[in-house]
């Protein structure tokens, strides 16, 4: 197994990177954690069952968060959310110029690379949202949203705290303590981080009917943060997404007591798509 850590520059912002490639890859994901967290959090689980599989990983801290330098929770625009986006998938491709890519992105990081799939004309191979952050699983106060949107306009990168109820995570208790007590996990979120980011999961679901990429979404029933109904509105509103629900799943359906579950669902898929790719 090799791993390396490594820096992707994107318009003078360095992004922390880390990459895993088992001996004989047959692909490459690039993974994108969500708000909030890092790509850490996806080495205990996640990261080794797709390298036990023979899948390269290239992961990265997104702006605002982890090891990356920068403002905890502030980015300038979402269109730099898809400029990393994009500057990571050509790092993976160019580490293995002859094996396909995949997208795998959970919660914020599933609305940008179900974006990415919409917007750009790529040589992706294929996209995994799980819990994509595409609509809240709850109304926030009118007042708030209003609030929210005035400061976007004067205040873009005020941040505050999210109000994250990490008890939604995931049904076992030690791994929702395990995200408590972990140093780079943060709460903070600035307008520009959070308007923009529901308008893109709003155009992704309008504009599904344009995806050209094959496309796993899996979303948990019991998700208190983000909307399994969204996931289904975008997964009905296209014929290249197929749509996988976990009953009762919570929001990290990766540290829920379904994990095993979902990582066998996500390697399927992706072998699938590899045996496909080679056919």
């Amino acid at each position: 197994m090799v791993h390396n850590t490594l820096q992707l520059t994107i318009d003078k912002q360095l992004l922390h990177a880390e990459y895993w490639q088992p001996e004989n890859p047959k692909a490459t994901v690039v993974l994108l954690h969500g708000m909030g967290e890092h790509l850490g959090r996806y080495k205990a689980f996640v990261i080794p069952k797709l390298t036990a599989n023979n899948y390269a990983v290239l992961a990265y801290d997104q702006i605002g968060h982890g090891k990356t330098v920068g403002k905890r929770g502030h980015v300038a625009s979402y269109q730099m959310l898809l400029d990393c986006l994009n500057k990571a998938a050509i790092e993976a491709k160019k580490r293995n110029p002859n094996l396909p890519v995949f997208l795998y992105g959970h919660s914020m990081g599933g609305n940008v690379v179900l974006n990415y799939a919409l917007k750009y004309q790529s040589q992706i191979k294929g996209v995994v949202a799980t819990s994509p952050l595409l609509r809240l699983a709850f109304n926030p106060p009118k007042w708030k949203v209003a609030l929210g949107r005035f400061m976007l306009h004067i205040l873009p990168g005020i941040t505050l705290p999210s109000e994250l109820d990490a008890s939604g995570i995931s049904r076992d208790k030690a791994e929702v303590a395990r995200y408590q007590n972990d140093p780079l996990v943060h709460d903070k979120i600035s307008p520009m981080y959070s308007f923009p980011v529901f308008d893109a999961g709003e155009y992704a679901i309008a504009n599904a009917d344009k995806l050209n990429i094959p496309t796993l979404v899996c979303h948990g029933t019991g998700d208190k943060i983000t909307s399994w109904e969204a996931s289904k509105a975008f997964t009905e509103n296209t014929q290249k997404a197929a749509l996988k629900l976990f009953e009762n799943g919570y929001h990290e359906l990766h540290y829920d007591f379904c994990k095993e579950e979902l990582m066998d669902t996500i390697i399927a898929w992706l072998d699938a798509k590899v045996i496909g790719e080679k056919a």
